[in-house]
């Protein structure tokens, strides 16, 4: 999948997290390395890993400048074995050392995202149920973190609240219960989902005419239950308490799509390393 690093939103993240490491500047590589010295410096997988975030180099070097070639080997998407190569950057040792972090934190955080998106979309490869993500990112990078989701292979559900109607149990709350939540909601023109807790809810949600189910916090057998009494009339998502352990099960209930946040609020980030030589 094509990894795009244009929006503004990218480029601003990029922009604050270089101002925040490195502010009125490196003292260190200052102090340590001439202005003139120039290096080549390799990005490197130290784990089996799914690539993500890879187009940010160019992005990363660009803004401080100073280097003279950006080589990307592993693009978003592309798995890698330990000892793989992801990257090779060439220019003023200075630069490549006060960006080497930065470079890092997005790679090792981007990649470990597309690395459990991989293994969530492995686990029902064979079934016709599709895993989504979520609206848990991380303040600021949701774009880059759902991209990376993608990368894995999971499909991205909406990217914000401004993109697509989902009625969860508070705004049926305030709205004052289910069926007015519902008529309110269609006036959008948008297609509607809405979150149910028990048959009762799921019962009235389809007498609403409800088209799409989101059946939440249930266990496998009770979901596959209220899967068969949907039986068609809805598409079918399931959330809560999803695991790698446990989406097998729940996508074996029927359901069209399974959520789950910890692809993005409970990713690892992987091990790259970063190892320069000077030319």
């Amino acid at each position: 999948m094509k990894f795009d690093v244009s929006h503004p939103d990218i480029h601003e993240a990029v922009w604050r997290a270089l101002e925040e490491d490195i502010g009125p500047g490196d003292i260190t590589s200052q102090a340590c390395v001439s202005p003139e010295q120039m290096a080549e410096g390799c990005f490197q997988a130290r784990e089996e890993l799914v690539v993500a975030g890879s187009e940010l180099l160019p992005v990363i070097y660009q803004m401080r400048g100073g280097v003279d070639e950006v080589r990307l080997i592993a693009t978003s998407g592309t798995r890698l074995l330990a000892g793989e190569r992801v990257a090779v950057v060439r220019g003023k040792a200075r630069t490549l050392l006060e960006c080497e972090r930065v470079a890092l934190n997005f790679l090792q955080r981007l990649s470990g995202v597309a690395t459990l998106a991989r293994a969530f979309a492995k686990a029902v490869a064979d079934t016709p149920c599709r895993v989504l993500d979520t609206r848990k990112t991380t303040p600021g990078l949701r774009r880059l973190e759902k991209m990376a989701a993608a990368a894995g292979g999971v499909v991205n559900h909406r990217m914000g609240l401004y993109d697509a109607v989902l009625i969860k149990n508070n705004h049926v709350a305030a709205a004052g219960g289910i069926r007015q939540a519902l008529e309110r909601a269609r006036k959008t023109g948008l297609d509607v989902e809405i979150e149910v807790h028990s048959h009762a809810e799921l019962e009235e949600a389809l007498e609403c005419g409800a088209k799409f189910i989101l059946l939440d916090n249930f266990s496998p057998e009770e979901a596959a239950e209220h899967v068969r009494f949907i039986n068609g009339r809805a598409k079918v998502e399931l959330s809560g308490g999803i695991t790698l352990e446990n989406i097998r099960a729940y996508a074996a209930t029927g359901a069209d799509f399974i959520s789950c946040g910890a692809i993005t609020h409970s990713a690892r980030a992987v091990d790259i390393n970063f190892r320069l030589r000077l030319i």
